[in-house]
């Protein structure tokens, strides 16, 4: 925490709300970075096709349901269900995914449903509209190889998250977006007796990259324009960001949902600070515009909680940083609440391994949560030896896993990796199958580590640990699925 202002000649913003900040901050992220953001974090949808597959089948088995449904009540009506207008083919579907990263979601899920649709009742009824704010992110995402047999029934719209009026109102069958609500506008809020009041950052920049700017003045300008093209002349800056926070107190007119707002801190102990998702609210009130009366519904998979004490921990993560983009922990308790005040469904929460689970009709763990059974996580080990670790684990893995999709893991090795070991792990990456694990960030099954259980033995793991993995519950924080059904 800086406090005196005018020691530090490197400030280069105003004190503004944290999700005014967020914004200007993850809209230059974007536009210099988008194209590298795998480069900073992964999603369980960037390269792995479980989610995906999980979405697809779940939407699948839905659609048909419903399809059925409307068969026998129509029957009941004494209408004729033969009838050409009447067949599956009459009614268009139209999935809408808000943020498709690079496209894997999409991709994968088209494709599975694809091979799902044995006969033909969903998928060619199927329009896909991918929605992002930035056109970089949307070409990207329509770029992606395994869209382009999908590519007759698959849009792009730029626009933002809260307001897509190019879409007719009920016109939507599915909204599902993934690691999105994390990175959309979000105040961080406490209670102080009666008043609440939120969090206020002002940005400043290291003094070791000051000193390297040599027109500071111009910098200032481009930055707070946002003047892409200028601050390209400078040196990169996003890491070097040192925040100043202060309180204040909420102003309300620019803050909807202040009576749900302030009964949920009601709950909270004071000065505890606990995220308030605005951007995450947008997207359910728009939702419910947007879904048609008798729409599957809207998904989000995003990591926070919906427990009370882990928001009442004073302690806990609200929010990370990651390559300068500003990511927040979903407070799915009040998202929850916001659902029913906007009354735009019934909110369902699982876990997402518990999805997935449910889908593939077994038990399912993440790639990282079996890495952290091993013996030596949690010691001291060198960046390399953490990736010498992991890439061990993947070649044990590949020996039993099958991808339907042939990729080969983008694994670079760092320069610092004394060079025998480099060696060794170059030609490790190279001896991964294409159809292997496709990702660090991914699921594996009970099956597929049961098969792989004497290679891992081999490394060091203890088949008993990751076994036990394999049916914990989840964390206090972690990736969820919350789903919205209309009313």
């Amino acid at each position: 925490m800086l406090h005196d202002g005018d020691a530090l000649p490197q400030l280069i913003g105003d004190y503004k709300p944290v999700d005014q900040w967020q914004i200007h901050i993850n809209t230059l992220f974007y536009r210099f970075r988008g194209d590298q953001i795998r480069s900073f974090y992964q999603t369980f949808a960037s390269a792995d096709h479980r989610l995906a597959h999980a979405f697809a089948a779940d939407y699948f088995e839905k659609v048909v349901k419903r399809d059925k449904a409307s068969g026998v009540r129509r029957q009941a009506l004494g209408e004729n269900t033969s009838d050409s207008r009447l067949t599956p083919h009459a009614s268009p579907l139209t999935i809408l995914e808000l943020g498709p990263g690079n496209g894997n979601l999409a991709a994968c899920f088209l494709s599975h449903l694809k091979v799902l649709d044995k006969d033909g009742v969903v998928y060619p009824r199927i329009r896909y509209l991918l929605v992002d704010w930035e056109q970089t992110v949307l070409d990207a995402a329509l770029a992606h190889p395994e869209l382009v047999s999908h590519r007759d029934r698959v849009e792009t719209y730029r626009g933002t998250m809260d307001r897509l009026d190019m879409v007719p109102d009920g016109s939507i069958d599915r909204i599902i977006c993934n690691e999105l609500w994390n990175d959309l506008p979000t105040k961080l809020m406490s209670r102080q007796g009666n008043d609440i009041e939120e969090e206020f950052l002002r940005p400043n920049l290291s003094e070791a990259l000051h000193a390297k700017i040599s027109d500071w003045a111009a910098f200032v300008r481009s930055f707070d324009a946002m003047d892409i093209e200028v601050l390209k002349g400078f040196p990169p800056f996003l890491d070097d960001l040192v925040w100043e926070r202060e309180y204040r107190a909420v102003e309300w007119k620019a803050v909807p949902y202040r009576k749900t707002i302030t009964d949920f801190l009601k709950r909270i102990d004071e000065k505890v600070v606990v995220p308030i998702n605005l951007g995450a609210y947008a997207t359910i009130k728009e939702a419910k515009r947007l879904l048609a009366s008798d729409a599957i519904g809207f998904s989000s998979f995003d990591a926070g909680t919906a427990d009370m004490k882990v928001l009442n921990d004073p302690e806990k993560p609200c929010y990370g940083q990651f390559g300068g983009q500003q990511s927040f922990m979903v407070n799915f308790a009040l998202a929850e609440a916001v659902t029913k005040q906007l009354e735009a469904g019934t909110m369902v929460l699982e876990s997402q391994r518990e999805f997935v689970g449910r889908s593939l009709g077994t038990n399912v763990v993440t790639l990282m949560d079996l890495i952290a059974t091993h013996p030596s996580a949690g010691t001291k080990m060198s960046p390399w030896e953490q990736d010498r670790l992991m890439l061990k684990t993947l070649r044990a893995l590949n020996e039993t896993y099958r991808s339907p999709y042939a990729r080969h893991l983008n694994f670079p090795i760092p320069l610092e990796m004394p060079p025998e070991e480099r060696e060794t792990l170059q030609a490790l990456v190279r001896s991964l199958t294409p159809t292997g694990v496709p990702d660090t960030v991914s699921y594996l099954t009970e099956e597929e580590l049961t098969l792989a259980s004497k290679e891992l033995e081999a490394i060091g793991y203890d088949p008993q640990s990751f076994m036990i993995a394999l049916t914990a519950p989840p964390s206090p924080v972690d990736y969820f699925h919350a789903f919205i059904q209309p009313r």
